[in-house]
């Protein structure tokens, strides 16, 4: 076990300043803390709680976007052929799914195209433009890539095919500047004032800038689409700060969309409360096994299908293909564990890098995430064959795996992603250089106290703060997800009534406290190693989430753990 360290975040705001907002905005002081931890300033805070269609930043304020409405509009009108190319991750699936979907609905000759993870690899690929461009394509749209393919685009112009280019990932010093238009939040040239939108969300913006266009009003295209917005966005872990993902929510908690409805009955969440939870760790995964051991295709046909049958059949081999990929991941989860056994310089390390022939490519990024959590390390794991690698990373807090893959670029074939997950391609001589270089940087960047987990807590609570009303309060500030986590409070000097570890394996555990003869249930998923160093009788300090139990039709306050620390 890992001693985390506790960051009581409202140790950093004046009483006066939680006192002000309370007041201002009539809510009550633990939701005030909550918002200015976030960095939700006053002005920002009536529109953040209200989540109005009237706070939807207009798309037309994206760079180039005017130009890619007009280059798509005049397509359509010339009866040009149209593809959209997309990624076959959640993100590139939904955009590919909801762009395509709507440009049908105007009208156009439009198809789309995914590349095969394991023959293509991500983004664009001159083979797949060549096909294209024999088939008649005239103007290609990318979806959730192609913002670093600048050969592949120029090679597109060549041919005599135009580029419009929708991403969302870190940009490099040079643009593929031969496009069409290049729309990317990103662009330090765009003054779009959120950067932090999904791949789904800048094609959503594209379909609601081409709905203006075209006269057709643009709250009933935000209604019909956000559903599949929502899904990628969540799958995308990013920032869950707008409008999409709660007007999504909403819409989803009844998906009038048969492939959805039926992904979800197969998932067993049909019908049960739905939060960005859901979608992450049911929905997600079993869309997103389509294009780790399959084809990604499987899924855009689910959410395009209008047929029942043929969507459950859909969902039915989402589902078998999720539960192979599961076992592979366990697999390799394995091996990788093997490789850190041997490696009698692995605590030195600061960066985990682990290289194997064959892994399966789609799977090495969960495992990679796996790894990051467990030794709170950056990890990237490669799969080589023929001497040259596919990596996929997941980074730490503090660490930007994106600067630093900048930073070891001559020892790399290419590299793209974010902060903090990023793939990259390397030829197997020049690993060792890599793995080198990139530790070298780590040393550079990294202190020891990067190195140890940090539990970030919103504020401390009272026992008599720990009330089902107040665990309903809360949900008002849902979705909950990255850079609007669930909240997280702390509780100090329990006793330990009751402890034991739970689930399979004993993985999981099950506690019940007492403070001042109020008693409370807890479970901490993952946590059931604390049961060997924490006894009955024991005072506490726990870190928890506030969670409402369902059960037989009664409601309880229940506790999600998140450590533990002894007295």
């Amino acid at each position: 076990m890992i001693d985390k360290i506790w960051n009581i975040k409202s140790k950093k705001i004046k009483e006066e300043t939680i006192d002000k907002i309370s007041k201002e905005h009539h809510i009550p002081r633990v939701i005030s803390t909550i918002l200015l931890n976030r960095g939700i300033e006053s002005e920002d805070i009536a529109p953040y709680l209200r989540k109005s269609m009237a706070d939807i930043i207009n798309p037309m304020l994206m760079l180039d976007m005017d130009k890619a409405v007009e280059r798509i509009t005049n397509a359509i009108q010339n009866n040009e052929k149209i593809a959209v190319y997309g990624d076959y991750d959640v993100d590139g699936i939904t955009s590919t799914a909801l762009l395509y979907k709507f440009l049908l609905s105007l009208g156009a000759d439009v198809e789309y195209y995914i590349p095969d993870r394991k023959g293509e690899g991500y983004g664009i690929n001159i083979m797949a433009v060549n096909k294209l461009f024999k088939q008649g394509i005239k103007l290609m749209i990318t979806v959730d890539c192609g913002i670093t393919a600048i050969g592949e685009v120029e090679f597109a112009k060549l041919q005599g095919m135009d580029v419009i280019i929708t991403d969302h990932h870190t940009c490099k010093d040079r643009l593929p500047t031969a496009a069409a238009a290049i729309l990317n939040p990103k662009r330090p040239d765009c003054d779009y004032p959120f950067d932090a939108l999904a791949g789904v969300g800048v094609a959503f913006k594209l379909i609601l800038a081409l709905a203006i266009k075209n006269g057709l009003k643009t709250t009933d295209v935000f209604n019909q689409y956000v559903d599949i917005a929502t899904l990628g966005t969540i799958a995308d872990v990013v920032p869950l700060l707008g409008v999409i993902v709660d007007k999504g929510l909403k819409i989803l908690h009844n998906p009038k969309r048969i492939g959805i409805r039926a992904i979800m009955e197969v998932a067993g969440v049909l019908d049960k409360p739905l939060n960005a939870s859901t979608i992450a760790f049911s929905i997600a995964p079993r869309l997103n096994a389509a294009g780790r051991l399959g084809s990604a295709a499987t899924a855009v046909e689910l959410l395009l299908t209008n047929d029942e049958s043929r969507a459950r059949e859909l969902a039915l081999l989402l589902d078998t293909e999720n539960k192979e990929r599961q076992q592979t991941e366990r697999q390799i989860f394995d091996e990788a564990l093997e490789l850190i056994a041997k490696d009698p310089n692995f605590e030195k390390k600061k960066v985990i890098v682990l290289a194997q022939e064959n892994w399966h490519q789609g799977v090495i990024g969960i495992v990679a995430s796996r790894l990051c959590d467990m030794y709170y390390k950056p990890c990237i794991l490669i799969s080589h064959t023929n001497g040259v690698g596919k990596g996929s990373g997941r980074s730490i807090k503090g660490f930007n795996l994106f600067d630093a893959l900048t930073h070891c670029e001559k020892q790399l074939i290419d590299f793209g992603g974010h902060a903090v997950a990023a793939g990259l391609n390397v030829n197997m001589s020049d690993i060792d250089s890599f793995i080198k270089e990139i530790n070298k940087y780590a040393d550079e960047v990294l202190t020891e106290q990067d190195m140890i987990p940090t539990v970030d807590i919103d504020c401390p609570l009272s026992e008599r703060s720990v009330t089902l009303e107040n665990a309903k309060l809360l949900s008002k500030l849902e979705p909950f997800g990255m850079n609007n986590e669930k909240p997280v409070f702390a509780l100090a000097h329990v006793q330990v009534m009751n402890i034991a570890p739970v689930g399979a394996d004993n993985k999981h555990l099950r506690l019940r406290i007492v403070k001042n003869n109020q008693t409370i249930n807890c479970i901490g998923f993952g946590m059931g190693e604390f049961a060997e160093f924490i006894h009955q009788g024991d005072t506490v300090n726990i870190a928890f989430q506030m969670d409402i139990n369902h059960y037989q039709g009664n409601e309880t306050v229940q506790l999600i753990l998140k450590d533990i620390k002894r007295k």
